[in-house]
This record gives C-alpha cells, structure tokens and sequence, in this order.
C-alpha cells in the first residue's frame, strides 16, 4: 500500500515541475523575435478566419501573462492549437508518439541486455585483455557523434541494400500476415536502434563496471570470500545488488534522453518518430509544436525518475518511502 501512496504523492508533485517548466519555456519562446503565426500567415492556402482564430486562442493581443494563462487552459483540456500546415498540434503527436515509445523502448532494452553483462564481466576479470578491449570500444562508442553514426549506417544501407531507409513500414505492410508484419517493423527498426544503443551501451556498461569495481574492493565482499562463499555467489547475491542501484537511477535519464538524442538519428533515417517533429517544429519555427514537445519530454523525464524510483525500491530493501 506504501508503494502506491509514494506514486500518488510523486504524481502529484510533478505537477508544479511541469508548472515551472511550462512556464519557463513559454516565456523563452515568447520574448525571443519569432512570430508565433509567421509560418500560418505565409501559407496561402490558410485562411484569415483561421489566422484570426489562432490569434484570438493565443491571446496574442493581450499581455504575455494572459498569454499564458490562456495557453495553459487550453493545454490542459487537450486543445494544443495548429501547427505552420494547418494540422492540429495534437493529431500530429498523436501520430507520432508511439513510434518514439516503441524505439525507446528497444534502445532501452537492447542496450541494458547487453551492456550490464558486459560491465560485470569487465569488472570480474578487471585487466584482463577481454577488459582493455571493451574499455577501448566504449570509448569510442562514446566518443562518435550519434548523427555521424547515423550517417555511416545510412550510406552502409545504402550500398548493401540490407536495410530499409526511412519510415516504420513497407509499402505492402496492409498485405502482409502478423508475423511478416512484426518481421518488417523490425527490420526498419533494426539501424535506429543499432545507432542509439551503441553509443547509450557504452556510457551503461563503463558505469557499471565501475560500480562492481568499487563494490568488489569493500570489506564486506571480502569477508564474504573468507567465508568460503563462491565467487558466483558473491557478486550476485552481495557485489551486484548493491552496484546495480546507481544504474537504475540512470534509468530516468536514459528514458528521458532519448527523446532528444534520437532527433537527430530519426532525421537521418526518416524515422517517423517525436524527435523528428520536434526538430522539424524547431526549424519552421512552429511555436505550438515546440512548446507541446517540451511538455512531453518534460513528462517523459518524470516518468522514467518514477520507474526508476519504483525499481530502486523493489531491488534494494533499505530504500523506504
């Protein structure tokens, strides 16, 4: 029942970050030189009507604290206004966002599966050639920029014809069984998150292995050694869980980073995912678009602390609410 109250108590201080950050970012938006309407008054095939309903909804004629408040009751029913093509800001995401859901997702798991191994593995045989090895490819996983990764990939695909470029689906997607349907999201799939959970595995799998290091150097652990227990034993049962705790608080992070270190791979592989939008949002200067994107990624941050809040709890007895 506790963990339940702790998640109540932690939804309902969201809300005055998500106040904050609302208001942070509109008033940013709002006193830099763009006009909010510039792209809709520039399309000819929008009309004044709708200009005019834009401005009046904006409030752009009122002072900038009405502006807000205005923008603020209409984000909470829902009403997010237009974007520079005349679609509605809420159609768009809604489109959008459970394309980026399921490539965090991936990335997430791919990249945990793979470099919590890999840590532990580097931190029980420290020194070793197999340990230099993995210390210099996360250094370079970290190293290369995501976008320049992106590239590579994109001219391999290219020249390969392996992998598919751009969009989630194929052109026969609505013939295809559900087997070949999951078989072909996957493949589209396949280089966004090659790209993403390499350079995220690297920062993973170093902070790991530092973790285990520290851990395996306590006096505990040692005792645990002179008590006859096996190596197996102790650093899984004494060693693992507690190095695993400052893992899991990256996990937050991890979820909320996504959103904006994917952009950049989404427009290179024209994945139609939130990232895109939103950098496409940012170029065309489209002020409702941005400011509904910020508000999701300031969402998405929240949430993934909570998950890896609710984890912490569940993995390490000592935390209590």
């Amino acid at each position: 029942m506790s963990t339940w109250v702790y998640i109540f108590k932690r939804i309902l201080s969201s809300i005055p970050i998500l106040f904050i950050v609302s208001l942070i970012s509109f008033f940013l938006i709002r006193l830099s030189p763009v006009d909010p309407l510039a792209q809709l008054k520039m399309n000819p095939a929008i009309s004044k009507e709708t200009i005019e309903k834009e401005t009046k909804r904006l409030g752009l004629d009122k002072p900038i604290i009405v502006q807000y408040m205005l923008w603020a009751k209409n984000f909470i029913v829902g009403n997010m206004g237009y974007c520079t093509d005349n679609t509605k800001v809420s159609t768009k995401i809604k489109s959008r966002i459970l394309n980026t859901l399921l490539l965090s997702i991936c990335v997430i798991f791919v990249s945990w599966i793979i470099a919590l191994p890999l840590g532990i593995i580097a931190a029980v045989y420290y020194d070793s050639l197999f340990d230099k090895i993995l210390t210099v490819l996360t250094s370079v996983g970290m190293a290369i920029p995501s976008f320049f990764f992106a590239i590579l990939m994109l001219l391999f695909a290219q020249k390969t014809g392996w992998f598919p470029i751009g969009g989630l689906q194929s052109v026969n997607f609505p013939e295809m069984n559900l087997i070949q349907k999951i078989l072909d999201i996957i493949h589209h799939l396949a280089l966004p998150v090659f790209v993403l959970s390499t350079i995220s595995l690297s920062s993973i799998m170093r902070q790991m292995r530092a973790n285990l290091l520290d851990i395996l150097n306590q006096e505990y652990v040692k005792f645990a050694y002179a008590k006859g227990l096996t190596k197996f034993k102790v650093i899984t049962k004494h060693a693992l869980r507690n190095a695993i705790n400052p893992i899991i608080t990256m996990l937050g992070f991890e979820f909320a980073g996504l959103l904006s270190g994917a952009a950049l791979t989404e427009y290179v592989f024209q994945y139609p995912g939130l990232g895109k939008l939103i950098l496409e949002a940012v170029l065309a200067s489209d002020i409702n678009l941005v400011m509904a994107s910020l508000m999701i990624g300031a969402f998405m941050l929240i949430l993934g602390n909570l998950i890896a809040d609710i984890l912490l709890k569940i993995t390490d007895p000592r935390v209590r609410v």
